[in-house]
């Protein structure tokens, strides 16, 4: 017997809640791991089950929305996970930006879904030292989560966090603490990185245009007119042959034409 009842009507109002907020797609399937995740909030405020908790949220929409969709929102990431997505940005896009924005001396890169920050620092990383010192090069970093942003921010990681990097990665870029068991980011890796809250189905603050936009491993939770609507979104605020990158398991699907497929999950702007 669970500890909380969750009925059939409490999913779907909590479905719907998710939905309307942040276009994820809370399937049957998504059940358990709504009911762990939302069962934590449900004892910090010493509640019997979920219809009480529903009935909280309704009652401190202001404290408490954003708990809710904290604990919701998945949040998995890892330094250069997926790595030919950054072997095509350092070896093939910024040799073309190099040339194509010679008279500005200007890139945009946006990380939208950020989440603890691995992909931001990763894309510092690797456009680290590739663009002559009077660049303006500067990256920003979004996500829906304001616990998990705020983590990207403090750039404090566990030995097991960064695994991934080698010796010279971790020396070049890491101050480790004296116990071996913690790493924080360099300032000089942060300088550049800007990190704010957003959502990414409401307005968005930023004009660009971008240069690359990452938005991997977000869209899998997302319906198909949610996405197309994403997708078209991107497209206008990418520059004219602006590289969008997908995670592993996504596609823009064969209606998004604009784009053109460059395989991998790599997408550039005017295909048509």
């Amino acid at each position: 017997m669970k500890e909380f009842l969750l009925t059939d009507s409490d999913f779907k109002a909590i479905s719907s809640q998710v939905y309307d907020a942040c276009g994820i797609v809370l399937a049957e399937h998504k059940r358990e791991m709504v009911y762990s995740r939302l069962a934590r909030r449900i004892r910090q405020h010493k509640l019997k089950n979920f219809k009480e908790y529903l009935d909280f949220l309704e009652e401190n929409k202001e404290q408490e929305f954003s708990e809710f969709i904290n604990a919701i929102t998945t949040n998995l990431t890892s330094f250069f996970r997926e790595p030919h997505h950054f072997s095509y940005l350092k070896n093939t896009i910024v040799p073309k930006l190099l040339i194509s924005n010679a008279k500005q001396k200007r890139v945009r890169v946006w990380s939208a879904g950020c989440s603890t920050g691995e992909e931001p620092y990763t894309i510092a990383m690797t456009l680290s030292g590739l663009f002559p010192s009077d660049w303006d090069v500067k990256i920003l970093a979004t996500d829906l989560d304001s616990n998990v942003l705020a983590k990207a921010q403090a750039g404090t990681y566990t030995a097991a966090n960064v695994n991934g990097l080698d010796k010279s990665q971790l020396k070049r870029w890491f101050l480790k603490s004296h116990d071996g068991q913690l790493y924080k980011v360099k300032p000089e890796l942060q300088k550049n990185i800007f990190f704010k809250r957003l959502n990414l189905l409401q307005s968005w603050p930023m004009k660009g245009p971008f240069d690359v936009i990452f938005c991997r491993n977000v869209v899998i939770y997302f319906d198909k007119p949610t996405k197309d609507t994403l997708f078209k979104r991107y497209y206008d605020l990418l520059t004219d042959s602006g590289h969008l990158f997908l995670g592993h398991s996504e596609t823009l699907g064969k209606d998004h034409k604009e784009f053109k497929n460059l395989g991998q999950t790599i997408y550039q702007k005017g295909g048509l």
